[in-house]
């Protein structure tokens, strides 16, 4: 069997960390840095022949430095003969981008595959894509993960589950999203009608479906951007009689005025995993961060052990 070797990119290394202390390893040594012109440098401080490699990079903001990042590290394990290389992508940038919806305009998730995938990288792990069809975008292997089972295990340790609880679906594109948690969480469902007034801002007009009024909302989505939308259908449900609002993503981005759009809306706690670094300058009140670290740890290893990753997922024992 090809010896294991984790290594970390510079976007995210506590999550690196967390993994390989879940694997009861050491963390692989790599030097990354940048030329007075801001060139990447890296160096590889660590003999990688032969070896079953995995790179833990999110593409997180700055997007552009941590995807070239990436791809630095992965042609760097190419012309060390790597036996394999895994790119593990927590967090894929530019995912909105996954389509033409005017004219003369870029399919960017799929130039992004592309890029990674000359690299040279042999398979990707990534998890909770914006949509579930970019795996197609990849010309490799893709395992995706989902951390809907770790969001869920925290709302029923808070007991929040069952007839008080309403899953809300703060838009009609979530609703398959909603009920994945709703098997485990709770037998209510409340859509939110969004309606987009222009390209740059939407309205939460109705709420289609079970009765918030006298319930604990929860709602759910895959990322959280500028939380504007997210915010929006808070209020409508509030408004509704819903008795606390509570949001959970997998993806913390929070971008732009995310920061006060949270401190302004009706919302009791916001539930987010560790798959972005939640930096000093977006901090948002009431979050919680859940580690994924485990969940990513189990995937490498099943990956590395040719053992099957969906097995994650499945209902029975």
């Amino acid at each position: 069997m090809r010896e294991l070797k984790i290594f970390s990119g510079r976007a995210n290394r506590p999550l690196a960390e967390r993994i390989c202390n879940h694997l009861h390893m050491p963390l692989g040594r790599v030097s990354l840095g940048n030329f007075p012109d801001g060139e990447i440098f890296c160096k590889f401080e660590e003999d990688v022949r032969g070896r079953d490699v995995f790179l833990i990079q999110p593409t997180c903001p700055p997007v552009n430095d941590h995807l070239l990042e990436l791809l630095i590290m992965i042609d760097s394990c190419i012309r060390a003969s790597a036996g394999r290389i895994t790119a593990v992508i927590p967090y894929f940038g530019y995912a909105r981008q996954d389509r033409k919806d005017e004219g003369r305009v870029p399919i960017t998730a799929k130039l992004v595959s592309n890029m990674i995938a000359r690299a040279g990288a042999h398979r990707v792990l990534a998890m909770d894509l914006h949509a579930p069809q970019l795996q197609g975008f990849f010309d490799i292997p893709v395992d995706h993960l989902f951390a809907a089972p770790v969001l869920d295990d925290y709302f029923v340790e808070q007991g929040l589950m069952g007839e008080r609880v309403v899953v809300v679906s703060p838009d009609e594109g979530s609703i398959k999203r909603a009920s994945i948690h709703l098997k485990r969480l709770g037998s209510r469902l409340a859509i939110v009608d969004k309606r987009r007034a222009s390209a740059t801002e939407t309205k939460q007009e109705h709420i289609i479906g079970e009765s918030v009024a006298g319930r604990i909302a929860l709602m759910f989505d895959d990322m959280i951007s500028t939380g504007s939308s997210m915010c929006g259908a808070a209020r409508l449900v509030k408004e509704s009689g819903a008795t606390e609002i509570h949001v959970a993503a997998s993806h913390g981005v929070f971008s732009g005025h995310a920061a006060e759009n949270f401190r302004n809306a009706p919302i009791d706690r916001v539930i987010i995993t560790d798959s972005i670094p939640l930096a000093p300058d977006k901090q948002v009140e009431n979050v919680q961060v859940l580690s994924v670290g485990p969940l990513l740890a189990e995937a490498v290893k099943r990956i590395h052990c040719d053992q099957s990753v969906s097995a994650l997922f499945r209902d029975d024992p």
